[in-house]
């Protein structure tokens, strides 16, 4: 299967398990992609990994043989259709954590831009390189890019289609942390720094720091007051605030 979803723990774990191409990104499994998300929706996972086999790449970025031939219309329609895709993890009740063996280029780093989180070996490299192929990008590599390392950062990165290794990723805001040793053990420990909290906070969280960027200060405040205010409707709000009070460990049952 070139997409694999299994459990490691408490964690649901998407694999791109396609290594003798490096992991790249058909049509096919950009479709089965979004179908184990929504599949991944469907359990009691406190979040989503994604990773690729082998320690060559986490996705090395579109399979360039289906790029040829095509229409304009097919062209946009694939573009929106990934994106699409992609888009999915920002509606995901639970965090999404990138954890990024090798390359991750093009469309590979576009599904890791989409995750909430990103953490990666120390050997590992990212770029966008579609301007070598006299493109860009098509899968929100422009648009995710910018919001996650800033606008000159990210036009630099993607008109030259330089790759960015490790260090000055987490340097530059494009990765949270560089994994020394076993990568899933390093990812899956991040994971527990916020997975043990109510996930129906967390949500409304994600949401409202997704959403800084989109407005302008004052409808952004409006949005945070918004969220504020369900927040301390939830049961978790109630059970935070009297575990706090009683000097206890709260449980939170994600309502």
């Amino acid at each position: 299967m070139p997409v694999e979803l299994t459990r490691v723990d408490e964690f649901a774990l998407i694999t791109l398990n396609r290594p003798e191409a490096l992991n790249a990104l058909s049509f096919q499994i950009v479709r089965e992609i979004g179908e184990a998300i929504e599949e991944a929706v469907g359990t009691n996972a406190r979040a989503l990994l994604f990773t690729g086999t082998g320690e060559k790449a986490f996705c090395a970025g579109a399979d360039i043989s289906e790029l040829v031939g095509r229409s304009v219309t097919d062209i946009r329609e694939g573009a929106r259709r990934g994106q699409n895709i992609f888009a999915k993890l920002d509606e995901l009740s639970i965090p999404s954590i990138a954890v990024i063996n090798g390359f991750a280029l093009g469309g590979g780093l576009e599904l890791a831009l989409a995750c909430t989180f990103r953490v990666a070996g120390p050997k590992a490299r990212m770029g966008l390189p579609e301007i070598k192929l006299g493109l860009i990008p098509g899968y929100g590599g422009t648009q995710r890019l910018p919001r996650h390392i800033g606008e000159a950062r990210a036009m630099e990165l993607i008109l030259t289609g330089r790759f960015v290794e490790a260090l000055e990723a987490q340097q530059i805001g494009l990765i949270q942390k560089v994994v020394d040793g076993d990568l899933m053990a390093g990812a899956i420990e991040f994971a527990r720094t916020f997975s043990g909290y109510s996930l129906a906070t967390l949500k409304l969280a994600r949401e409202a720091t997704r959403r800084a960027l989109d407005v302008n200060l004052d409808e952004g405040l409006k949005i945070e007051a918004d969220l504020n205010s369900l927040s301390f409707l939830l049961e978790d709000a109630k059970t935070g605030t009297e575990a706090f009070l009683a000097k206890q460990q709260p449980k939170f049952s994600d309502r």
